[in-house]
């Protein structure tokens, strides 16, 4: 599909309307141009993930628009190759999609010259497809992209696309082997074993009664507050430590965790307030160490073990220090878990994507 955006685009002059006459901004009529190439990249990627109709920018800009270069086409192709791929494996491991929907939202456009870039949110929904019956219904996601663009022979071209997203989307392209560099540990605080990804094991069912929790509250939360924070907390963007674990922690507490007041930075601490919280309610490591410190958790062995209301976390680059904090919302009879979270805004996104996506991650599986 991407082929035949390039061939059927038609371009945008460099100079037409004040394009790159003025600094930090573009005419509505280019910058439109350049939020439907980016709409049909896009949707192009959801579309080699998908079985059925893909919604969304499925048809390229009219007359005089932007177009892909030459080495954007080759590197798209490559991208849906690999997605192809994709598909097929979580297919031979019981998973696949039915439809899908696409839709972007343009966030800050510039131009510099004859270089522009424009900043845009995706949010990309996708069907399951019934292979055993009681998966969910849908999984989302929003992934952030910058897109850059040249004017080269009197017209734009797209020759890059960039994710600002840590943590890979089902439909974004494989990421390179991490370069590991371990970090150094902190102290006496208890490292969680690392979960394998395989085989799947036997159930191991929680007891509700004995911990008088409440964990479809916990689910139910997440659900409710993954795309629209709840405006009752503060929010942290992936440039100030990112809210993953902030989410998870408001979650934790609907199901009935209580505060453990003390000093912010002290491990076996865990609280938030109206000014500030505890390290342990946003870090990711030091909600690791607190929820150990104070055997509110119990590490797993294996993810699939996980049931609703755990926790999974992850360490992208494999150094020893957790990056990310999810929370497993459905699980089906199978025993697939299913994690919703913040930072990377998703929705029932199921183990065997995150595994099969993120084969060089580290994972850390805790019962609540």
């Amino acid at each position: 599909m991407v082929a035949s955006i390039a061939v059927s685009a038609a371009l945008v002059p460099a100079s037409a309307a004040g394009a790159v006459t003025r600094p930090g901004g573009v005419d509505k009529t280019t910058a439109e141009s350049f939020s439907r190439i980016a709409g049909v990249v896009l949707t192009d990627r959801t579309a080699a993930i998908v079985d059925g109709k893909v919604r969304g920018h499925t048809t390229p800009p009219p007359a005089k628009q932007v177009h892909l270069s030459a080495a954007m086409k080759r590197s798209e192709k490559s991208v849906v190759a690999s997605l192809h791929d994709r598909k097929r494996k979580l297919r031979s491991l019981g998973e696949a999609y039915s439809a899908g929907d696409t839709r972007v939202a343009v966030d800050r456009t510039s131009v510099d010259g004859k270089k522009a870039t424009m900043r845009v949110t995706e949010t990309t929904r996708l069907t399951y497809r019934k292979i055993r019956g009681d998966e969910p219904d849908d999984t989302g996601f929003q992934a952030h992209h910058e897109l850059s663009f040249a004017a080269k022979n009197g017209a734009w071209e797209l020759v890059g696309v960039t994710s600002l997203d840590e943590m890979p989307q089902i439909n974004a392209p494989a990421p390179a082997v991490p370069k590991v560099t371990a970090k150094a540990g902190a102290g006496d605080m208890p490292n969680a074993p690392e979960a394998s990804v395989w085989p799947f094991v036997k159930r191991l069912p929680k007891d509700n009664k004995a911990t008088g929790l409440d964990y479809k509250a916990m689910a139910d939360y997440a659900e409710k507050y993954w795309k629209n924070y709840n405006p009752a907390y503060r929010k942290y963007p992936l440039g100030n430590g990112g809210d993953c674990t902030n989410f998870v922690s408001q979650a934790l507490k609907a199901g009935g965790w209580k505060h453990a007041p003390g000093k912010a930075g002290d491990y076996t601490k865990w609280w938030y307030g109206a000014d500030t919280q505890s390290d342990s309610w946003t870090g990711v490591n030091e909600w690791s160490w607190f929820a150990q410190n104070s055997n509110r958790v119990k590490p797993l062995k294996y993810v699939y073990q996980m049931e609703v209301g755990d926790v999974l976390q992850a360490d992208f680059d494999r150094d020893g220090s957790k990056d990310h904090t999810m929370l497993v919302t459905y699980r089906d009879a199978l025993g697939i878990p299913y994690l919703t979270y913040h930072s990377f805004d998703t929705y029932r996104r199921s183990i065997l994507s995150l595994s099969v996506t993120l084969p060089f991650t580290k994972w850390y599986a805790y019962r609540t």
